[in-house]
């Protein structure tokens, strides 16, 4: 059995999935490469003679069976990387992480349509509830939300994807002993138990060290068919994980926001470098090319009954996230006071059709 000495490899905390897959890719068997004398490791091209050493210091302390034995007593399934059905896009990325530990339901996830979202851990509340109408579109389809479980945006896409039952795969940037933040628990446990897959190239004790975030976004974007940003500032993960998608060669998109939010200044520099601006759900499926349904909010049948002015409204919110003065202005024909609006949004609210957000816009309650 060979999955042993892949998670032998990826206990060591020391080496990189580069060095990894060099070592493989040289004796073209995992086995060979774990058990490699030093004289056959100094042969090739590329290793220094202290990543040589290194190695065969810490393998020493190293016990393949008793890795195995550790992943299956913590109920951990994995992935590596001769797996059959180890994610085709992933393999063809840069660098590859090697194993792939995950908890979850893999099948739910559909491979074929993966779009990952990052973004702000600032998020605005505006750019949150944009988010949230975007991925609302796409509600009981086959695509698959990718982010990486950080507060902010991750947490507002797997949020998005749970409650408009899409299936989502969280990458995290720790081992699962380790999880982080601890304030998404619950949302990871309901990503875990119905929702799609927990994810990590990381061996179950390995701290969330600031520089595995970066690390992780490459799985991320490279997971995915394309890569949707919501909020960015000049210098955030966001920006790291858009390189990384131009790199990878995956499409690249944008949602636009406020000028005067320093968080959008990335976003506005990357639309001026060519990528795809993003308002509405078709523009993803038009960008990559994915024939999906998308349910109209007139289909829903929650809004049979409605009148015509609760309709009308209904139908605006569905389109953008808007305050009572810009629903009361644009209806300003049909509504005689503010009043009387207050009370058709509040039966609209009543009825579970429209929320109030903290930013006093209603929008739609998906």
């Amino acid at each position: 059995m060979k999955d042993k000495y892949w998670l032998a490899f990826s206990s060591i905390e020391e080496i990189s999935s580069r060095f990894v897959k060099q070592l493989v890719g040289q004796f073209c068997d995992v086995k060979l490469a774990w058990h490699a004398s030093p004289h056959d490791l100094a042969k090739i091209e590329g290793l220094t003679k202290k990543q040589v050493e290194n190695f065969v210091t810490l393998r020493r302390n190293v016990n393949p069976d008793t890795c195995l034995e550790l992943i299956k007593s913590k109920n951990i399934s994995f992935l590596t990387y001769d797996s059959e059905n180890y994610p085709e896009l992933l393999k063809n990325i840069d660098d590859p992480p090697m194993t792939i530990f995950y908890k979850g339901d893999l099948e739910c996830c559909n491979f074929e349509k993966t779009l990952a979202v990052v973004g702000s851990r600032n998020l605005s509340q505006g750019a949150r509830d944009s988010l949230k109408r975007i991925i609302s579109g796409f509600n009981s389809t086959d695509l698959t939300i990718v982010s990486g479980g950080a507060l902010g945006a991750d947490t507002a896409a797997h949020e998005a994807a749970i409650e408009n039952n899409i299936s989502t795969i969280c990458v995290i940037g720790s081992g699962f002993d380790k999880i982080y933040p601890a304030k998404n628990k619950k949302l990871f446990e309901s990503i875990e138990d119905k929702h799609g897959v927990m994810m990590t190239e990381y061996w179950p004790h390995f701290e969330p060290t600031a520089w595995r975030f970066p690390q992780r976004n490459r799985i991320v974007s490279g997971l995915s068919y394309g890569t949707l940003i919501a909020e960015a500032a000049l210098k955030s993960g966001a920006l790291i994980t858009a390189n990384l998608t131009l790199e990878q060669g995956r499409e690249l998109m944008c949602m636009p926001g406020a000028i005067s939010n320093p968080n959008t200044e990335g976003i506005y520099k990357l639309l001026k470098q060519g990528a795809t601006l993003v308002t509405e759900p078709q523009d993803i499926l038009s960008a990559l090319n994915w024939n999906v349904k998308i349910s109209a909010p007139e289909n829903n049948p929650n809004i049979e009954g409605l009148t015509d002015l609760e309709l009308e409204i209904y139908n605006m919110i569905s389109k953008d996230n808007l305050t009572i003065d810009e629903i009361f202005n644009a209806l300003s024909d049909k509504i005689l006071n503010i009043s009387n609006l207050m009370v058709t949004l509040t039966t609209l609210e009543i009825k579970g059709l429209i929320k109030s957000s903290e930013g006093e816009r209603y929008t739609l309650a998906t």
